[in-house]
């Protein structure tokens, strides 16, 4: 079953970005680049605003966001690598504000870091940030010396495939979520560690992204995911249907 999103109010983008980031991008009307890579123009609002709106109703619900453009790099005042809002913090703070939450994790598994989310977190401890990711690669950061009391780095080298996201996921994810016993678990699914995916050198499948969705999804009773990177088209609704399988299971 299926719904249309919606778009986050101001206020709602307000929780996790600055009044200026969220106005340069609301006010555009020429195309201009916010990043090296990340292009804006007269519609970027519209989009990005229901990306996180769509987001925050998936995490009120326990769906699944298919949004773009994705968000886990976005900083608090400005946009980065294709990300212009976050879509997952908006959610897990809109999601604490709604439904009164003291404790919420993120876990990552796109190939790059969700560096945007970490720095966004970084200094509360209501929310428990994990991220699984090739390293090093872009962005650079989330390497093996960065961690904190609430966010978990897995930094994995390149040409890791089922077996060792697997295996780091039960051996470090699922312990420290346990720990933390967080009342929503939100997912930061990204599909870009697939073999096929020309912007890193993992060699996840269909099966291991069936297996990290199941994973994910016995980490807590409530739980919704975002989608964040994936960029085959031809391999990408695939995925996204075997990790919706195991989130379901």
């Amino acid at each position: 079953m299926w719904s249309e999103g919606r778009a986050a109010s101001e206020e709602e983008l307000l929780l996790c970005h600055t009044a200026e980031h969220v106005g340069l991008v609301r006010d555009v009307e020429d195309a201009v680049w916010l990043d090296g890579d990340t292009l804006c123009t007269a519609t970027t609002y519209e989009a990005a605003a229901l990306a996180a709106g769509t987001a925050i109703e998936a995490a009120l619900r326990g769906g699944f966001a298919l949004v773009r453009p994705p968000g886990h790099h976005a900083l608090a005042g400005r946009a980065m690598g294709f990300c212009v809002f976050n879509n997952v913090a908006v959610a897990a703070r809109a999601a604490q504000q709604r439904l009164g939450l003291e404790r919420v994790a993120i876990v990552d598994f796109d190939v790059h870091h969700g560096n945007g989310t970490e720095a966004i977190f970084r200094d509360d401890d209501s929310v428990l940030f994990v991220s699984l990711h090739q390293w090093p690669l872009y962005p650079g950061s989330g390497g093996p010396d960065e961690q904190a009391e609430t966010t978990l780095n897995v930094p994995l080298p390149a040409g890791s495939g089922d077996d060792e996201y697997l295996e780091a996921f039960d051996r470090v994810v699922t312990p420290a979520v346990e720990r933390f016993e967080p009342e929503l678990v939100l997912v930061s699914a990204g599909f870009d560690g697939h073999e096929a995916d020309p912007l890193a050198d993992m060699r996840l499948t269909e099966d291991g992204f069936r297996e990290l969705a199941r994973r994910c999804r016995a980490l807590g009773d409530r739980v919704a995911a975002v989608l964040e990177g994936g960029y085959v088209l031809d391999t990408l609704p695939r995925l996204v249907d075997a990790a919706l399988e195991g989130f379901v299971s």
